[in-house]
């Protein structure tokens, strides 16, 4: 495919999006009608398709309307570039502009030049200040993160076995266990370092978050919002503990088996009928479901569908899932909470919320990761009994 055809087929794919189609669907669909897309093909109308959902409102300023057309006509205008030298018309390149199209087209300001949606602006005042460099941020591509398993490997072999697989990756501060990939990225999960279970794909505050856990050697650690399980990998990286994992929905836990063998760990997964009979446990973690706002690089659409009343049920349940989890924490043992939310609704002012609810219980420490180069947007904080 040429670039001109490229764009195209983006702005074909931000169609079906914007008429309601997930954002993967529709690449899906796109990659089975177009057998003539090689790999590179694919990646690049991807990546057009994620920058254009990344920036929704101004590129469709720029490009004069919210369809795939302007969509894409306001990508170009954001670089700097002619999108009449793009829609051409010629070969597979998209249909030259129309009048309209080559006239319309402004400078975004507002809500607008942040690419976010009005009701949220006020909610990330409350909870940032000046939202204005977090929108910048999320705007932007996520970094591509691995997180080296102590396990099977160190950071410096971790990172030789992937520069023989041409993927060029280096430490971070963010974590002792990060690597930040410059090179390479689309070859990783191919790699004879994934393979033998030396490295996860895993954003840089994820790690950081787990970093902060007291985890030690012999302790009864329970995942308990555990999803595909990465925190739950993370934490089996770092001390040979016995190690629970459940989720609400199991569906999401059938790759975890795989994935601990290959890392060389010990899972058990644990349904809602088992979680009594296996605690206390002396670590109880709970990622909770949240908004998704720290990592909204990574998933654009949530940025646009979220709203108000999404965020009061998440409050809601966010409560729930603490007041499960802390009767499952052995005496003297901890309860960690964690969201990959900048929102101070979910975070600070749901610990606040459990303290008020359980007077017996103290927090220990609370940090805010915010988007960055080493990794999304993450909070966490451990909490414990008080000492009667």
């Amino acid at each position: 495919m040429t670039p001109e055809a490229r764009i195209g087929a983006a702005a074909e794919v931000l169609e079906l999006i914007l008429a309601g189609e997930p954002a993967e669907k529709a690449l899906t669909s796109w990659g089975r009608r177009s057998r003539f897309a090689g790999s590179k093909d694919r990646a690049a109308v991807r990546d057009h398709v994620f920058d254009a959902l990344r920036c929704k409102r101004s590129f469709a300023v720029l490009g004069g309307g919210l369809s795939g057309r302007g969509l894409m006509i306001g990508l170009l205008r954001s670089e700097g570039r002619d999108p009449a030298q793009v829609f051409t018309g010629q070969g597979h390149a998209p249909a030259p502009l129309t009048e309209q199209e080559a006239a319309g087209g402004s400078v975004p300001e507002g809500a607008d030049a942040l690419d976010l949606p009005d009701w949220i602006v006020p909610e990330l005042q409350a909870s940032l200040g000046d939202p204005a460099p977090l929108a910048q941020v999320l705007r932007s591509r996520a970094p591509v993160m691995l997180r080296v398993n102590l396990r099977k490997s160190s950071v410096s072999k971790a990172v030789a076995q992937l520069a023989a697989d041409g993927i060029v990756a280096a430490p971070v501060s963010v974590s002792p266990t990060a690597l930040l990939v410059s090179e390479g990225a689309r070859r990783v999960n191919g790699s004879a370092a994934y393979l033998q279970g030396m490295i996860e794909l895993q954003d840089g505050a994820s790690q950081a978050v787990v970093d902060r856990l007291p985890l030690r050697d012999g302790m009864r650690v329970l995942d308990y919002c555990a999803g595909g399980g990465g925190k739950t990998l993370a934490m089996a990286g770092r001390a040979r503990a016995e190690f629970f994992a459940h989720d609400a929905n199991p569906r999401r836990l059938k790759d975890l088996p795989v994935r601990a063998d290959r890392a060389g760990v010990s899972v058990k997964l644990l349904e809602n009928s088992g979680l009594s009979g296996a605690g206390p446990f002396d670590l109880v973690l709970c990622d909770a479901p949240c908004s998704g706002s720290g990592a909204w690089r990574r998933s654009p659409e949530g940025k646009w569908v979220f709203d108000a009343s999404a965020l009061a049920e998440l409050t809601q349940i966010q409560d729930e899932i603490l007041d499960q989890a802390q009767g499952l924490v052995a005496q003297n043992g901890v309860l960690a909470y964690a969201t990959c939310s900048v929102l101070r609704a979910e975070n600070d002012a749901r610990v606040d919320a459990f303290l008020a609810r359980h007077p017996d219980w103290d927090l220990q420490w609370s940090q805010q990761w915010f988007p960055g180069p080493e990794g999304d947007g993450f909070f966490a904080c451990c909490l414990t009994k008080s000492p009667k």
